[in-house]
């Protein structure tokens, strides 16, 4: 028998890899739409979706390619990218990321597939790691408190800024920044500062703080150190100098320069701040980084982020966890005075365990090294007649050469190195990690210093280090042994291989997460990200030489405004909180630029994510909070009423869609056409766009304004809670206030608020992922993963119905991408909590949904479309059968004090140790559907949050507190 001819068009085409990111089959597919009651997903999603807002053409994108074919294309775009030696400088450097701690850490699905650590007893490998990073930031700068990373360093500068006027004694006055600081830090502190009414002065502070402006008040001041020209002054006379006028100081700090220098904390600062990018982390064209902030002890309780504690678990063992609920717009709102609800996980622990890899002794060889390198270029200098302008420095030289400044950069660059043109007169040159001899004997021919001139063995004999004598550090670092014990590789592998085992990532299993989208991170989308074309590419390198990240980031761009439906899209904000901060900020320019200065109310449900509170407060507008109906949606008639209330002040409208309780409201459009006809603009948040790709676009539907989350719908992975990328799209009459940057004009308009990261394009590193994605994708890969998302949410909800109450639905009954749960009324007849059984789900191999949000007491259940069936029942199996031990604590069988709920998880230790619960052992760790071959062990029984928040902990402890 003849097999049948197939086209070879269609062989070369490949797999589409849809079928491979979408986790169902066909089979799969039709018995959960019959469970659901439809007959395809187009039927399903034409009753779920509302008519007033469907797309009525498809998305305008390229046709699908498949894998190796989007590899290739990656491989030319990087091969676009020129990348030359990197002596910029500015904050960004080469360095050298261990192999294992790249192949183990920053290529591992175990580790960049992880959620952020809210369920501690599943995350205490990946919250030990975090440990080690604050206890090097807090070692190295010299200040207690440290938290578990920041964005990057520039808006870690503006969080500090915030910081002071919060905890400071001086309410009113200026913040005053040295002229010294990174060019880009200033400008995003400035952009942060103007919406906030606070004034800002740039002066050069190395002969003090001047006494006009001492005589205005400070509040704040920053110092750099080292500073961007290379300069090390002594900070000690400006600092005791601020302190007497009532101003706290922060420092911003290179880590590596630390290791060498007297710390922040012993120069008298209260915060510091800096990037860690240097340890270990590509510069990826601007990120993602760890950007960090370490504070005084009295501050601890006002640090912006994430800060990682000590607690204990319920048998008293050392247990990690996420300290004091930083996250502080969730509890404070619109009284907030940072939207900063991420971090930068992923990056900081390949810095910390950099750190550990090294050890003090070898982060100070390398500090060395560097420093080395650096005051023999500027002797070369010399001895060749160019004047060196400062004589105390710790990696960078600037060199003053009148009027030949860019002849000089030519040169170089011509002979394949980066320097920088700091003026018409000066030239700054950054020595790092990777710098060597070559790199020096081509920068001195740049200059023109004569071959033969300068000799490095010459000069390393004769010629003096350049730090500061009575700027040597003295005291001693990362004394902790975990900074001692991994010198080996095979330490080092095991090491890193023992925590990813402690930790549940979406390598294990299902992450249910409501409004937070844990899917496939393909491999494909993720391989390019550590190739060098894209990885070693400096953010400030010139844009001829970027050629291939530009085409990419411009196609990302255009790609985005069409599944959006919007006009103009801006990568640049690197995280969700930073694309509402854009956004809100582009509003009030546009209202700003029309002569409506008094339009600042913002319109935000009470539903709402908490960082749009905060978003607002910093964006300078008023929040005025709208109710939410019964059914979950807005309250329409509230918020006709506010708006005709506030009306000549109304700005703008912060709506989530599908709303915030996983639901398409049908009003959407009378919404927003109610907000435009009292003049205010409708910011729609993007944290539930892929409930919304290739079937609606917010952009057409009434929506001015959105952040998408890169992190969530287009499969940019949340790395244990960071990376993320925030882009900001807008519709034409916003565009031009979209961000822009000083150090590179093609990143926004000139009409644009300034910048809201350190970087042109944020963490252009990753953007090759999400790129990938769509290329692979195509229009209809989008819209088919829609509509299995929302195909499995109702399945799930389906499912579960018989046994838990789904809170809110929409049209026919049925839920958008997520579903609610409410657990409130078991809660009430049993004493079983939602933690109870978030607990629980631990045992039967599970990652627990979000827990009591939007509604206390609630599970929100979002399964994604990469889940196939066989994980979507396993995850409902489980659930009905915890259900079912819920009843065994109603009928009396178990008591609300000891059942399987209330004492999950349970470890190995409990198993092997006495036994006297109601339950078997068996029950405890072998529920139905958990086999011992497959069965994921936590490390640490339920841990005590109160304990840790009562005894604060956030740096690695002394062994002898194990032990007692």
């Amino acid at each position: 028998m003849t097999a049948p001819r197939i086209p070879l068009s269609r062989l070369e085409r490949g797999t589409p890899f849809a079928r491979r990111h979408i986790g169902p089959g066909r089979e799969a597919l039709d018995k959960m739409l019959a469970q659901v009651g439809y007959g395809s997903l187009d039927e399903l999603t034409a009753a779920a979706v509302p008519d007033a807002i469907k797309s009525t053409a498809a998305v305008a994108l390229p046709e699908a390619r498949g894998e190796a074919e989007v590899l290739d294309e990656l491989r030319a775009l990087a091969g676009r990218n020129q990348v030359l030696t990197s002596m910029i400088g500015l904050g960004y450097h080469g360095t050298f990321t261990p192999p294992v701690i790249l192949r183990n850490v920053m290529e591992n699905p175990a580790w960049y597939t992880a959620y952020t650590p809210y369920q501690p007893e599943i995350s205490q490998g990946r919250l030990e790691a975090l440990l080690n990073f604050q206890t090097v930031v807090a070692d190295l700068t010299g200040l207690p408190t440290a938290g578990a990373s920041l964005l990057d360093e520039a808006t870690a500068a503006a969080e500090a800024m915030a910081l002071s006027r919060r905890v400071g004694k001086v309410k009113d006055g200026v913040f005053l920044i040295d002229a010294d600081c990174l060019p880009q830090t200033i400008a995003v502190i400035e952009t942060r500062a103007e919406p906030a009414g606070t004034e800002i002065v740039v002066a050069d502070l190395s002969g003090g703080i001047p006494d006009e402006i001492a005589e205005r008040g400070v509040f704040g001041v920053l110092l750099q150190y080292p500073g961007a020209s290379g300069r090390i002054t002594d900070p000690r006379a400006v600092v005791e100098r601020a302190h007497e006028l009532g101003a706290v100081v922060t420092v911003a700090a290179d880590l590596l320069a630390l290791t060498l220098l007297t710390s922040p904390g012993d120069l008298g600062a209260d915060i510091a701040v800096g990037s860690t990018q240097r340890f270990g982390v590509p510069m990826g064209f601007g990120g993602p980084h760890a950007g960090y902030m370490a504070v005084r002890e009295s501050y601890a309780r006002n640090l912006p982020g994430r800060l990682v504690g000590v607690s204990v678990d319920a048998d008293g063992a050392p247990a990690y966890r996420l300290a004091l609920q930083t996250r502080e717009q969730h509890i404070r709102r619109e009284k907030a005075t940072s939207n900063i609800c991420t971090a930068q996980v992923l990056l900081a622990v390949m810095a910390g365990m950099y750190a550990v890899y090294h050890g003090p002794d070898g982060l100070a060889d390398i500090a060395r090294r560097t420093h080395r390198y650096a005051a023999l270029l500027a002797e070369g200098l010399r001895a060749g007649g160019v004047e060196v302008v400062h004589g105390a420095f710790f990696d960078t030289v600037t060199a003053r050469v009148p009027g030949r400044a860019a002849e000089v950069v030519a040169a170089a660059r011509e002979a394949g190195i980066n320097l920088r043109l700091t003026d018409a007169g000066h030239v700054g040159i950054a020595c790092d990690e990777t710098t060597g001899r070559e790199e020096l004997a081509a920068v001195w021919a740049a200059f023109g210093v004569p071959a033969g001139a300068a000799s490095v063995d010459e000069l390393d004999a004769a010629v003096p280090d350049a730090l500061p004598e009575e700027l040597l550090r003295t005291d001693e670092y990362l004394g902790h042994p975990v900074f001692h014990e991994h010198r080996s590789e095979t330490a080092m592998l095991r090491y890193l291989r023992r925590l990813a085992d402690k930790d549940y990532a979406l390598d294990r299993g299902m992450i249910p997460l409501g409004s937070c989208t844990m899917k496939l991170n393909a491999t494909t989308e993720m391989e390019p990200v550590t190739w060098p074309g894209f990885g070693a590419l400096h953010p400030f390198a010139p844009a001829g030489q970027a050629e291939g990240y530009l085409t990419l980031i411009r196609e990302l761009e255009e790609q985005l405004a069409a599944v959006t439906g919007y006009d103009k899209v801006s990568l640049q904000p690197n995280a969700g909180s930073q694309g509402e901060l854009a956004g809100l900020l582009a509003v009030r320019a546009y209202h700003r630029a029309r002569g409506e200065e008094k339009r600042t109310v913002c319109l935000i449900p009470s539903s709402a994510h908490g960082t749009n509170a905060a978003s607002a407060v910093m964006a300078g507008m008023r929040v005025v909070v709208v109710k939410t109906a019964e059914n979950g949606e807005v309250d329409t008639e509230d918020l006709r009423a506010k708006i005709e209330k506030h009306g000549d002040e109304l700005a703008v409208l912060m709506v989530t869609y599908p709303s915030t309780h996983g639901v398409f409201e049908e009003h959407i459009g009378e919404i927003c056409a109610a907000v435009h006809d009292a003049g205010g603009q409708v910011y729609v948040d993007g944290a539930n766009l892929n409930a919304l790709v290739g079937l609606a676009e917010p952009g057409r539907f009434g929506g001015d304004v959105s952040h998408l989350n890169l992190h969530k719908t287009f499969c940019i992975p949340h790395g244990g809670g960071g990376p993320g990328v925030g882009p900001v799209a807008v519709r034409s009459h916003l565009a031009p206030y979209l961000p822009n940057h000083p150090l590179q004009p093609a990143a926004g308009p000139e009409t644009g608020v300034g910048p809201v990261s350190a970087a042109p394009w944020g963490s252009a590193g990753i953007l090759p992922i999400s790129w990938a994605y769509v290329r692979l994708m195509g229009a209809e890969g989008l819209r088919q993963a829609t509509q299995v998302a929302v195909l499995s949410a109702n399945y799930v909800a389906k499912r579960l119905e018989p046994h838990f109450p789904v809170l809110y639905t929409g049209p026919g009954g049925l839920v958008a991408h997520e579903c609610i749960i409410d657990l409130r009324p078991l809660t009430k007849a049993t004493g079983v909590s939602v933690d109870d059984v978030a607990k629980r789900l631990i045992d039967y191999g599970f990652h627990a949904p979000t827990m009591s949000f939007p509604v206390a007491g609630t599970l929100m259940i979002e399964p994604t479309e990469s889940e196939d069936l066989a994980e979507l029942d396993r995850f409902c199996d489980a659930m009905i059968r915890i259900r079912a031990e819920i009843e065994q604590v109603a009928s009396g069988e178990w008591t609300a004090e000891d059942n399987p709920l209330r004492n999950a998880p349970h470890t190995a230790a409990v198993l092997a140790g006495e036994w006297e619960h109601p339950y078997s052992r068996e029950t405890a760790v072998f529920p139905p559907g958990v086999g011992a071959a497959e069965k994921y062990w936590p490390p640490v029984r339920r841990v005590n949050s109160a304990y840790g928040d009562r005894n604060l902990v956030c740096s690695c402890p002394p062994l002898e507190e194990y032990d007692s």
